[in-house]
């Protein structure tokens, strides 16, 4: 089960399959055997336990649309009934125009003495529970006229939504919301989550979820493809840089962060981030009016000038850089990025190192095609280099495929991607990450998964999970300078069992 905004082990790895994924999977399980009515037959009693898990009887209200949703909302109403709850079935749409399996529950339905009333928001009130099954993942247009009143009434109405598949008039492969949707208190959608249960806005909407098995099996789902996976250890727990025995500190990596001379919180974050995270030492690179800030407030990283930045890049033991949080968007970061992207070291570009390339982003993606490079901009800084229109999952991936390089899409979920479509989607961190500075932790972990010799694609995942677990439990009050302190024990987390003897 999925909590929205937070950690859901269970889903860690899992694919999340689009609207058309899910329905070739639903095809080929039929064409395997599985009859359509039994994939329907699963999905309603998956919905009717997961109301009675949380709920005790009371009078119900069934919201059906005309389609196979309508008919698992239709099955949940019989098996609701059959445990002794009151249930009414409302339908969107003549009862003579239901097919399939939905036509079948219908007569089921009857045959038990059920009425099929029509849709009318005059009923809302009676309910003390809601099933709303009007429209599942695959709705393309605006929910308008009697669907939307009734679900307008179901919102107001207090009473708890159980939501077939999608909360009805959330999209399923955006998450966008089409003209309305009422909030769920739990959803139940069928053998795998889809981008809506992920992104924003449709998942604050979704309340609890839960994915049930309904028959289709892991061979199916494999055949069909996906949209994405969902971060967690799972996906590269066995790529995780682990501490070498006999090894040494450059061994582990060293990790350069380049700090700025004003706001210098921004790189005094990340370099604890990186050393952290793994990296073996770590150092802050900054205009010489700002070391002795540096200096007085850094304990384990060193502390540099500016003007030994291009040793730095020339030396061999220098893993990996970190250009952006803090250093201004000047002509002078802009350069800083180009030379270690020339340098052919393995980077992270966040912050102030986009949007120096706000005039001429292209000048930025001629340099980081082919590069060991990770971008990661929260939404204002990829308006300014990318096109910002869609959703998150194509923004992201579109924006990996423009610059060349792994992009890190930062926001209430994040969002990971690579060249070529590769894509995962992180539901890990907690809404307390929405401070400032929060945004450095993160990069500066992922530069020190990338000292330490992880790939930037696999090291934005590390970075983005690892820090919502940082996050977890730190509390309403907790601040971007808790957590690089909280990385190690998230770290132990991740790595599992092995993590005390397993090798780098």
């Amino acid at each position: 089960m999925l909590r929205s905004g937070y950690a859901c082990p269970a889903l860690a790895g899992r694919e999340a399959l689009s609207v058309a994924q899910m329905y070739r999977a639903d095809a080929a399980a039929i064409a395997a055997g599985t009859p359509g009515i039994a994939l329907m037959e699963h999905a309603s009693a998956a919905v009717a336990r997961a109301i009675r898990r949380r709920w005790t009887p009371r009078p119900a209200l069934a919201l059906c649309g005309p389609g196979n949703n309508g008919g698992d909302g239709i099955g949940a109403a019989l098996a609701l009934a059959a445990a002794g709850w009151p249930v009414e079935v409302a339908l969107l749409g003549p009862r003579a125009a239901l097919r399939g399996g939905a036509a079948l529950m219908a007569r089921r339905w009857e045959a038990r003495g059920g009425r099929i009333g029509p849709l009318d928001s005059a009923a809302v009130p009676r309910a003390a529970l809601i099933v709303d099954a009007l429209f599942g993942a695959g709705l393309t247009r605006p929910v308008e006229g009697a669907a939307a009143a009734a679900l307008r009434a179901a919102a107001a109405s207090g009473a708890p939504i159980a939501a077939v598949d999608t909360p009805s008039g959330v999209a399923g492969d955006t998450g966008e919301i089409l003209g309305t949707a009422a909030p769920a208190a739990v959803t139940v959608t069928f053998c795998r989550p889809k981008p809506a249960h992920l992104l924003m806005p449709g998942r604050a909407l979704c309340g609890a979820l839960e994915v049930a098995d309904i028959g289709i099996g892991p061979s199916i789902v494999a055949g069909v493809g996906h949209a994405a996976r969902v971060n967690g250890p799972a996906l590269w727990r066995e790529r995780l840089p682990r501490a070498a025995p006999g090894g040494h500190k450059y061994r582990r990596g060293h990790a350069v962060v380049v700090g700025g001379a004003a706001l210098t919180g921004a790189a005094r974050l990340a370099v604890r981030a990186a050393l952290r995270a793994g990296a073996g030492l770590a150092t802050v690179v900054a205009p010489e009016a700002a070391l002795a800030v540096y200096r007085a407030s850094l304990i384990a990283p060193m502390v540099r000038s500016l003007d030994e930045w291009p040793a730095l890049l020339a030396d061999s033991r220098t893993s990996a850089v970190l250009v952006g949080p803090g250093n201004g968007a000047t002509a002078e970061t802009r350069e800083r990025a180009l030379e270690a992207l020339a340098a052919g070291k393995p980077a992270v570009l966040d912050a102030d190192a986009l949007t120096a390339f706000a005039g001429d982003p292209e000048r930025l993606f001629a340099a980081t095609r082919g590069r060991r490079c990770l971008l990661t901009p929260h939404d204002g800084e990829y308006a300014r280099l990318f096109d910002a229109r869609g959703d998150r999952l194509s923004r992201a991936r579109g924006a990996a495929d423009r610059a060349g390089a792994a992009v890190l899409l930062k926001g209430p979920e994040s969002v990971i991607a690579e060249p070529g479509g590769r894509a995962v989607i992180g539901i890990d961190g907690p809404p307390e990450l929405a401070t400032a500075g929060s945004g450095d932790v993160l990069a500066g972990a992922a530069c020190g998964l990338l000292a330490a010799g992880a790939e930037p694609f696999d090291a934005g995942c590390m970075a983005a999970w690892l820090q919502g677990a940082a996050a977890q439990g730190a509390g309403p009050g907790a601040i971007a300078e808790d957590l690089p302190d909280r990385l190690p024990a998230a770290l132990a987390r991740a790595a599992g069992p092995r993590s005390r003897a397993a090798p780098k």
